[in-house]
């Protein structure tokens, strides 16, 4: 499971009506390779699922991501954040043994 906090929901929300962003589309969460500690995180819109694709809805918000990608993203919560201190959308991930400073990759 992908869990969605309060905070992402609404952050989601307001990105669609500001965006005109059609209710078919989800939210698509992967990773990539990359970043300062080996794995990224990878977050948009699409409208295509593929024929692999795990498919969750928490909190009213319907989460899509690739099967390789759910290996590490299991049991993860996106969570978002407009403080100062590293303002956007973060991913609470129990499976990172190691994260970058800016908490954009991460490493298992």
């Amino acid at each position: 499971m992908i869990f969605v906090a309060e905070s992402a929901k609404s952050k989601i929300q307001e990105i669609r009506s500001k965006g005109h962003i059609a209710d078919d589309f989800f939210v698509r969460v992967s990773v990539t390779s990359g970043g300062c500690s080996g794995l990224s995180y990878k977050m948009d819109f699409d409208n295509e699922a593929k024929p692999n694709d795990q498919v969750f809805e928490d909190n009213g918000v319907k989460v899509v991501t690739d099967l390789k990608s759910f290996l590490y993203l299991f049991n993860t919560t996106l969570e978002f954040s407009g403080g100062l201190n590293g303002k956007g959308f973060s991913f609470n991930n129990p499976n990172a043994s190691r994260t970058c400073g800016c908490g954009e990759s991460f490493s298992v």
